[in-house]
């Protein structure tokens, strides 16, 4: 596939929640019921949001959160799956990897279900030590800690 007319945007105000769900839909079984309400947050406070597009066509996504010196999570890497072993997902990966709000921290984490094979080609390592996960619920110990901290002061 020739992808020379594929260009790459880093600007988070081009995202169209409405396209960027359903490519959702169309490529990502974890992400299939985000609402756009959460999307546009997800967005909102992110940066890098990376986007791929043919023409005026959403065909790639990904995302980051930073602290710019120590740590950094991408999130939500889909290429849309007509585009798919074309190299366009390596190429996303690399743009946010390159992105000043991701390229000097120490380390960058990335969570996958079946990919892993794909992010160690780009230089991913498998990582045993952070499966840890906390699926935050209402009234969880956490949110009582809070509430009772503010309630005391």
């Amino acid at each position: 596939m020739d992808n020379r007319h594929i260009q790459f945007c880093d600007r988070s105000d081009r995202v169209d929640l409405v396209h960027l769900q359903e490519l959702f839909k169309l490529g990502a079984f974890w992400a299939q019921e985000r609402s756009l309400e959460g999307l546009a947050a997800a967005i909102a406070n992110s940066n890098p949001v990376v986007t791929v597009w043919d023409g005026e066509k959403l065909i790639g996504h990904a995302r980051a959160t930073s602290d710019t010196v120590y740590r950094a999570t991408i999130w939500d890497v889909v290429i849309h799956p007509d585009y798919r072993g074309t190299g366009l997902g390596r190429k996303l990966v690399q743009t946010v990897l390159a992105h000043p709000q991701v390229c000097n921290v120490e380390r960058v984490y990335l969570m996958t279900t079946h990919q892993q094979a794909f992010y160690e080609h780009i230089g991913f390592e498998p990582n045993q030590s952070t499966t840890l996960v906390l699926h935050n619920q209402s009234n969880s110990p956490v949110e009582l800690l809070l509430s009772q901290s503010i309630t005391n002061s």
